[in-house]
């Protein structure tokens, strides 16, 4: 099964570097460019999706952000909302950014531990990753009891390095990276391959890379032929849609 992890495109909030979790903004004006941009609509595609794979199911976060950047990148194609898919709740944080939070000694603190101090009266990321995680494992549930072999999430940047965290791995079936590894841009995202075995071991309540078996995580989307063959190679289970310029 590939899994599209989608981050959704720009808020005027992540344009001004604001912690956006609860805050339910729509996208704003370069939000809805950058996803033109992204489908390939600004090079005379005829409105046709390129950059984003076809799915067979989307799944998406309750908040507005992402409910419209699914209905920009899958126009016309049903979606399941999922409510354990929200972004992390910043607390007292939240709708500020760091020049704004600059004389708060709890925002300090929480940079001096490297971000692993829960937000203040917010979420702490345990809880969080706890939330993601669990909302995910019922999209495998669903994509396993339809026999789906595709589908797009459409969530948020916390969300994505959450699944990511747990299902990304490279050769043999070690660890990929840790959470804060798995940052992406607005609108990018990866690109997961599940398997049959994956899903069992974590319904027993193991520990899983995604993936495990080399020889299938072809997994490349929008990079080229050469990077494909690449990610083979390596044994790698996942892949950027979009690399970073």
């Amino acid at each position: 099964m590939k899994i599209y992890l989608i981050r959704h495109s720009m808020t005027e909030g992540n344009l001004k570097k604001r912690y956006i979790g609860r805050t339910d903004e729509d996208l704003c004006q370069e939000g809805i460019e950058l996803l033109k941009e992204k489908m390939g609509e600004h090079a005379g595609n005829q409105g046709k999706t390129c950059g984003y794979p076809p799915v067979q199911a989307v799944f998406v976060s309750p908040m507005r952000r992402c409910i419209q950047t699914a209905e920009t990148i899958y126009p016309g194609q049903k979606y399941t909302i999922v409510e354990l898919l929200k972004e992390c709740d910043f607390g007292l944080f939240e709708n500020r950014n760091y020049l704004e939070l600059s004389d708060c000694p709890e925002y300090q603190e929480w940079i001096d531990s490297g971000g692993m101090l829960p937000f203040p009266e917010g979420e702490s990321r345990e809880v969080f990753i706890r939330r993601t995680l669990k909302g995910f494992r019922e999209v495998l549930d669903q994509c396993r009891n339809q026999k789906l072999e595709s589908a797009a999430l459409v969530v948020h940047g916390g969300t994505i390095m959450s699944i990511m965290e747990q299902y990304a791995c490279l050769e043999n079936g070690r660890p990929s990276g840790s959470y804060y590894d798995y940052q992406v841009g607005n609108g990018e995202g990866y690109e997961l391959r599940i398997t049959e075995s994956d899903m069992d071991d974590y319904c027993s309540g193991s520990r899983i890379c995604a993936g495990s078996d080399p020889g299938r995580s072809q997994v490349a989307v929008s990079s080229g032929e050469a990077d494909r063959s690449s990610d083979y190679r390596n044994g790698k289970n996942y892949q950027k849609l979009f690399a970073q310029n």
